[in-house]
């Protein structure tokens, strides 16, 4: 197994720093040629470029800060390709992940499915380089989702129903080009045909509005947005496990963790819950509330802070 980067360690002053996104790639996600110089007092926390992420990286860097730890934030960094180079650079030290992709990404042959089994392999696939926490009971998969009205004039209900429907499009992010439950999975696992419409928004607005107004007819949506609701979409079955468990867990550098991050973090970890993600991405998508808010208001309701 290559590394990824190496470089970081966490401190002990307290403060929360806003700061500018970052980014370099890599022909191999594991490979790690070089570091940049760090500020060796802070734990930099990046996130990707969606609010989950974003509310979580700042749920991160305000419990941290609160028992002392100096921590500066990176947000919206971009998809996991990037944040990932971040990471191999040392740009961020720490970033809010999902098991399953996660898994997927750093080991492309791993044959596991049960939440257990996903957290399990990860642990080992993962360099020696890098670690993560405690996997949270909060999920927040992708999921394949129709509109009730195709649903039911098509009678889908499962990803396999749309085997025999040409001509489909899926609106999703451009890397589901190559994910292994994207335009390949559809195919590989369930037969199912079908053309990327590229829309880097996270299953957000656009997406939607691809969805309802026919420019495609299926859209990849994380389970905890409040818009498979709110729009009465109907989430399609995945009886092949083609998409993996995603429960919440922090990836940090080996050089960054110590006892007391992992304590505070696992902390969070351990109240963190599926719920929690739907109400909170609601009051992002919804009400308009910043990261910060949803994170502090989060803490405080959960005496962690």
């Amino acid at each position: 197994m290559n590394s990824f980067g190496r470089k970081l360690i966490g401190g002990v002053l307290t403060g929360v720093v806003m700061m500018g996104t970052v980014g370099c790639g890599s022909s191999n996600p594991l490979d790690s040629s070089s570091s940049q110089q760090h500020d060796a007092s802070t734990i930099t926390i990046g996130s990707a470029n969606f609010a989950e992420s974003e509310i979580l990286a700042n749920i991160y860097a305000q419990a941290l800060s609160a028992h002392g730890i100096h921590t500066a934030l990176k947000p919206d960094i971009g998809a996991r390709d990037v944040y990932i180079a971040a990471l191999k650079d040392g740009s961020i030290d720490l970033v809010p992940e999902y098991t399953g992709n996660l898994l997927q990404y750093v080991d492309k042959d791993s044959t596991a499915h049960s939440a257990e089994d996903v957290y399990s392999g990860l642990k080992k696939a993962l360099p020696s380089t890098f670690a993560v926490l405690n996997q949270s009971q909060a999920e927040d998969s992708d999921s394949i989702n129709v509109t009730k009205s195709y649903s039911e004039q098509h009678h889908v209900t499962s990803i396999g129903d749309l085997s025999s429907i040409s001509g489909l499009k899926v609106a999703a992010a451009p890397e589901f080009a190559t994910r292994p439950y994207g335009i390949k999975g559809l195919k590989q696992q369930y037969g199912v045909d079908a053309t990327l419409v590229p829309i880097n928004d996270g299953g957000g607005a656009t997406t939607i509005k691809a969805l309802l107004d026919g420019t495609v007819q299926m859209a990849n949506i994380n389970t905890t947005s409040p818009s498979i609701k709110a729009n009465d979409l109907v989430t399609l079955k995945d009886p092949q496990q083609m998409i993996l468990p995603q429960r919440v867990i922090p990836l940090i550098s080996k050089t960054a963790e110590s006892d007391k991050v992992a304590s505070v973090l696992n902390d969070v970890q351990s109240k963190l819950t599926t719920q929690d993600l739907m109400t909170m991405n609601g009051e992002s998508i919804n009400d308009k509330e910043s990261a910060s808010a949803i994170a502090k208001r989060w803490l405080q309701q959960n005496k962690l802070v």
